[in-house]
């Protein structure tokens, strides 16, 4: 197949200095936004006690951990800004993302010991979950830095019980074993209860000498004999019970190792439990990239810094989607699949990193004459038709058949609407669309680009498809919402102003109102509310775009669940025709 993947045909072209000069206060305003959003990570960093105290205590934070345990370059970080319960500590505890241990790509999670000793708090268990399904839809392995001192206990309701609640991580770890996808944990500090169990769900125990898991911990044990109430009497008895406790916190090594034989090794020093977890990340099963790459990687032919330039902030200006992609892509070369049909969407076989992808995006801008074919109006890029809801469904549908990968690129306004539309099946073809992606059964990435509108949002590759949606990724100009805020309040409150107008009243209150809730949206729509709320995993910046998706195409290739020899793949050959 080196005729249709080694050299694809070049697109994409340099940037005049016209466009450069144009663009300098879009850069201006992006890089801007950039910068507030790297000061918020950093804050969620420095979250709970300084690295001082806690090398103080003789223990290395989250962060000194990740730093060691990760080959150098390869951390690609994910919900650094989750925080969906607002939660005064400014995080959900937990530190997650994926990178590669020993040369192999893993997702990587570890609890913040920094704040609470790695307590529980809300919104940490959705967190979780979405690490784990991470960890299962692309089949590599789960590592963890335990170190979870439980539940915080004024907060329990918010997040111990119910379907989706803390307990949930321990079934996910046996789903995961159950489908061969191992669990490393390394464990510190004292984890009791929750902390307990999920020291003891993984796969492999990696513990340090001065770790402990226990079901009930000292606090616990110390409270097991109340009246109904507390007294001066009862303070003493827990006094007394809580310096037994503390002095030996219950589930040490030597229960643990010499009795129970959960812990498979015991180490001296921390990095040395580190070192175990390299040591066994090195007999993972994956494969070589050799097996999997068409081409040696390449470079794209453009600087990714240009994506600042042409991506606009501005929702309104449009841009020319393909230019983008040029500056993403190896080699700027790609296969498109059906470019005279369906003009509002891209959709073509590219390389990321040698490996084959496919990509879907929308692109904006005039469609040309008597487009739409079905309708008497101009059809406009960023809304999907008849024939781009066909054309991705058909390509979907061969990059299952060829277990390829799909990377989708959103900067939608939604589906043509009104009975037209409706009478050229846009509804049908739209769940057709889900339908297919349903039966793809490959992992998909979506970089929300600018806009994720309406239905649209959910059946480009959108979040919601939880089997196939391994990742979600906003930018500096995401914006999520049902639909235009201005849009929305004209929805909502034309009918009210034809009441007030006809009533002789006022508009002016009503004005207020929309202009109040255009303003909401607004802010509710920002990528800093799209990160805290999780309606992407993570805000990424435009040089970064493509780094995160070579990470995404390592991670897939390392060790799918089926393959389709690439003599055998029928894509690109329905390409050429």
């Amino acid at each position: 197949m080196r005729p249709y993947f080694e050299k694809m045909p070049a697109f994409g072209r340099e940037l005049n200095a016209g466009q450069i000069k144009s663009a300098e206060e879009n850069v201006n305003q992006i890089k801007e936004l950039e910068a507030l959003l790297k000061k918020e990570a950093e804050k969620v960093k420095q979250a709970g006690f300084s690295e001082e105290k806690i090398n103080a205590r003789g223990q290395m934070t989250v962060w000194q951990r990740l730093n060691y345990l990760v080959d150098p370059g390869t951390w690609c970080p994910l919900h650094t800004l989750y925080n969906p319960e607002d939660n005064e500590e400014g995080t959900t505890n937990v530190v997650d993302g994926l990178g590669k241990i020993s040369g192999k790509w893993a997702v990587i999670i570890g609890f913040d010991n920094k704040v609470l000793a790695g307590a529980w708090l809300p919104g940490q268990a959705e967190n979780i979950l979405r690490v784990t399904n991470l960890s299962k839809r692309l089949n590599i392995p789960l590592v963890w830095m335990v170190h979870c001192s439980g539940v915080k206990l004024t907060e329990q309701e918010k997040f111990y019980a119910n379907r989706r609640g803390g307990g949930t991580t321990f079934f996910r770890h046996a789903e995961l074993n159950q489908a061969g996808i191992p669990i490393l944990a390394a464990i510190y500090g004292t984890n009791p209860a929750g902390g307990g169990y999920q020291g003891i769900s993984p796969t492999i125990l990696f513990a340090h000498k001065n770790c402990n898991i226990a079901v009930g911990g000292g606090g616990i044990l110390s409270g097991m004999s109340p009246k109904g109430y507390f007294d001066e009497e009862g303070a003493e008895a827990l006094i007394n019970a809580a310096k037994q406790y503390k002095a030996k916190p219950p589930g040490s090594v030597e229960v643990h190792y010499d009795a129970t034989g959960f812990f498979r090794h015991v180490y001296e020093e921390e990095t040395q439990v580190l070192d175990g977890v390299k040591e066994y990340m090195q007999d993972i099963p994956g494969y070589k990239p050799k097996f999997f790459r068409v081409a040696e990687p390449k470079a794209p032919l453009f600087p990714a810094e240009d994506i600042y330039r042409l991506v606009p902030m501005n929702q309104k200006q449009i841009y020319d989607f393909d230019q983008v992609l040029a500056r993403i892509v190896d080699g700027s070369e790609h296969l498109e699949f059906k470019p005279d049909y369906g003009p509002e969407i891209y959709t073509g076989l590219v390389k990321i990193d040698g490996f084959l992808m496919g990509v879907i995006g929308n692109r904006q801008g005039w469609l040309g004459e008597g487009y739409p074919e079905y309708a008497d109006y101009p059809g406009i890029g960023g809304k999907l038709y008849r024939q781009g809801l066909i054309k991705m469904n058909e390509f979907v549908t061969l990059c299952g058949r060829d277990r390829v990968p799909i990377i989708w690129f959103q900067d939608t306004s939604g589906i043509d609407v009104g009975d037209i539309a409706e009478k050229a099946e846009l509804l049908g073809l739209g769940q057709s669309l889900i339908y297919s992606i349903q039966s793809t059964d490959v992992p998909q990435i979506l970089v929300v680009l600018r806009k994720g509108t309406a239905a649209a949002h959910y059946v480009m590759g959108g979040p919601t498809a939880n089997r196939h949606n391994a990742l979600t990724l906003g930018v500096p100009t995401t914006e999520i919402y049902v639909m235009h805020g201005e849009t929305a309040a004209a929805a909502s409150f034309s009918r009210r102003l034809v009441k007030e107008k006809n009533a002789g009243k006022p508009l002016q209150p009503v004005i207020d109102k929309m202009n109040q809730m255009a303003q909401e949206y607004h802010d509710n729509s920002r990528p800093q509310y799209c990160a805290r709320k999780g309606f992407v995993d993570e805000v990424v910046k435009m040089s970064e775009i493509r780094r995160y998706l070579a990470a995404f195409a390592g991670s897939v290739y390392q060790n799918p669940k089926s393959i389709c020899p690439q003599h055998q793949m029928l894509t690109p050959r329905v390409i050429k025709g």
